[in-house]
């Protein structure tokens, strides 16, 4: 057996409908939208995908294993919490992450001018130098459910060692 790293890739998703509100949360980021969105926390839906990325790199399932939306004390919680408790669950096995890759699927609100605020945020809830953190934005084209402006999706990619 060698000593060779252990590095692992995990993947996330998650979507949520818009509704009553004035702003939606991205990485931690409040931004001022026409909507709001249906969550039981506060439907941080780039969060939510980076913490099943994270759980799932680990082999430690998923977020709602961990936060379930049956438990009221997740009730309107900061969605950076549930991303600091995955963080510690990988480290209690030893793993570390190297990088994030995170896409907001949306066809508003517009990211770009808010790109910066979001890597910088991710990267502090992570630990990581704001480099290995990157934001992507992309519409579906005004095709399917948030194409129609019904809602918000996102996507993780997450690598990590031990």
């Amino acid at each position: 057996m060698t000593d060779r790293p252990v590095i692992r890739v995990g993947s996330g998703f998650d979507v949520h409908a818009f509704g009553a509100g004035d702003h939606v949360m991205l990485g931690g980021v409040r931004i001022a939208h026409g909507a709001g969105v249906v969550a039981h926390s506060d439907g941080d839906v780039l969060l939510h995908a980076l913490c099943d990325a994270l759980l799932g790199a680990a082999g430690l399932g998923d977020i709602g294993q961990h936060f379930p939306d049956s438990d009221p004390r997740w009730r309107g919680a900061d969605s950076g919490c549930f991303v600091r408790e995955a963080v510690a669950l990988l480290a209690a096995k030893g793993f570390a992450v190297t990088n994030v890759d995170l896409t907001v699927i949306a066809e508003a609100p517009r990211i770009g001018p808010h790109r910066d605020a979001i890597r910088s945020s991710v990267a502090v809830l992570l630990g990581l130098d704001a480099d290995a953190v990157n934001i992507k934005a992309t519409t579906t084209e005004k095709l399917g459910f948030t194409g129609r402006g019904e809602g918000i999706a996102a996507m993780a990619t997450v690598l990590v060692q031990r």
